[in-house]
């Protein structure tokens, strides 16, 4: 999977902006200003990072050895990297949908409902 088409996948989730909080390399991904991915757009191969439940994260590691690895520059509990362009496009919106959900999940109650609106 290509950068632009991570990115449209990202984009067309409820609820979701897109910015570059840290510098102009760094595309990143919020959901009601939670981030879920970051793109580091000149980095090759092409990569992002994404939120994932501690012990999926271990075991996704495990099974993609190399093309899964602990988050580049973020939690290594809580964040994996992952190549895109290496992995089967069908996992990758899976470990999209499931960073999006795991954010989901966390916010407060007044956040969710804001959410609910949408």
């Amino acid at each position: 999977m290509n950068i632009e088409v991570f990115r449209e996948y990202c984009i067309a989730k409820k609820g979701v902006t897109e910015e570059f909080p840290f510098d102009e390399h760094t595309l990143v991904f919020k959901v009601m200003g939670k981030m879920f991915a970051l793109v580091a757009l000149e980095r090759l191969p092409s990569q992002a990072n994404l939120k994932c439940d501690p012990d999926r994260a271990v075991e996704l590691r495990e099974a993609h050895d190399g093309l899964i690895i602990p988050g580049y520059h973020m939690s290594k509990v809580h964040w994996n990297t992952i190549l895109l362009e290496q992995l089967p496009p069908t996992l990758i919106t899976e470990l999209v949908d499931h960073s999006y959900e795991l954010v989901i999940s966390k916010f407060t109650k007044k956040l969710k409902a804001e959410f609910d609106a949408l």
